[in-house]
């Protein structure tokens, strides 16, 4: 919808014209994109590294499905079709991170791959993708209510 008081590349955000950035608003989307990629394509590599074992297998079959959800979930959360299915969508994402941080968790305690040390940065990441997650949840929400 065109607005009489905006021009050019102006849109309405928060009830004011403001100039948006499009190639920098694509850029970022994309970051965070390739940024679940990259967190999947590493987490499928601790996946291979899981000993074969009863509890080895079962937990890289968890896993698998796991670390793959946020990215392709993440990849919903973009063409939401509306601000519920949105938040709603960004709850999935986040609801599967924190599972691969429980499997990370129990991956460590059990020294399933040693030495522990190699998950170190895996696990920081998961902690700082839910972070990130967690805080678009809340964000959205606020700006969905107001």
């Amino acid at each position: 919808m065109v607005d009489e008081r905006c021009r050019g590349n102006q849109i309405i955000f928060n009830n004011q014209c403001s100039i948006i950035n499009f190639q920098f608003m694509e850029k970022r989307k994309f970051d965070l994109e390739d940024r679940f990629v990259d967190y999947t394509c590493r987490m499928i590599d601790v996946v291979e590294a899981l000993p074969k074992t009863r509890a080895g297998n079962y937990i890289a079959g968890q896993l698998i499905k796991s670390c793959n959800s946020p990215t392709f979930n993440y990849g919903e959360v973009q063409a939401a079709e509306s601000k519920n299915d949105f938040v709603h969508k960004l709850g999935v994402v986040l609801k599967e991170l924190k599972e691969c941080r429980t499997a990370l968790k129990i991956i460590r305690r059990k020294e399933m791959i040693k030495p522990v040390s190699k998950l170190k940065d895996i696990f920081s990441e998961t902690e700082e993708l839910i972070a990130i997650i967690a805080k678009s949840i809340s964000t959205a929400k606020n700006n969905f209510s107001g």
